[in-house]
């Protein structure tokens, strides 16, 4: 599967097999999540076999079933690290799609376990992922068009539509889509998204998607 059909194909999913992943599975997942940290800063961890972040009421509340790996997003208290953590996760989210594994971002229906993974001095708990392998693949949801996330909708060049396709298979919070994009000069794109919860978090994630869909070749963030 290559990254392309993985952004296609990746849905959230909130119910899990009660299987362990793989091993191998898990350690080439080990090697994206070092590769991103490396390159991030972030120190994202991935919490296996601990069913109590998810074995509580809120998650129940949020539907979840058979949770017991996630990855743990973490990252230094500092200005524009939730955009930082959408961005990031979603490579590895991406990647686990690709390894055949199921994912949902998840910001409140869990219970924190500070003993599951570790925060450094100034690090702080961003988000959590919960990845497994899903009783089922997820579904596609509604999605907006491109008039309604472009500033610009005539005589666009292609790779910024296709761009703006994988932008609108980004997750989102509760499958909003607040952003806008704008292009400007020829190749210099912008993005603007509408408060509400974890906009910042979703404008790394839609971001990421956008990067793939358009090729970083191609443009630069204004």
């Amino acid at each position: 599967m290559d990254i392309y059909e993985a952004i296609k194909t990746r849905h959230s999913v909130r119910q899990y097999e009660e299987r362990p992943i793989e091993a191998n599975v898990a350690a080439e997942l080990e090697a994206e999540i070092e590769k991103c940290n490396k390159e991030s800063g972030l120190h994202i961890q991935f919490v296996k076999n601990e069913p109590k972040a998810f074995g509580g009421f809120m998650a129940h509340y949020g539907n979840f079933s058979g949770v017991t790996n996630y990855l743990a997003i973490v990252g230094k208290k500092e200005t524009g690290i939730e955009e930082k953590a959408g961005y990031w996760g979603e490579k590895i989210v991406l990647k686990a799609q690709q390894l055949g594994l199921n994912t949902c971002w998840v910001a409140l229906t869990y219970s924190k376990q500070p003993n599951a993974f570790k925060l450094e001095k100034g690090e702080k708990l961003i988000i959590v992922i919960a990845i497994g392998y899903g009783k089922t693949q997820g579904n596609a949801r509604k999605s907006k068009s491109l008039a309604e996330v472009s500033s610009q909708t005539d005589d666009l060049p292609e790779w910024y539509k296709n761009g703006i396709e994988a932008a609108l298979l980004a997750p989102t919070a509760v499958n909003k889509q607040r952003f806008k994009f704008s292009l400007s000069d020829g190749n210099r794109v912008s993005i603007k998204s509408s408060l509400g919860t974890n906009a910042r978090i979703d404008s790394g994630i839609v971001k990421c998607h956008f990067e793939i869909g358009a090729g970083k070749e191609n443009f630069e963030w204004a």
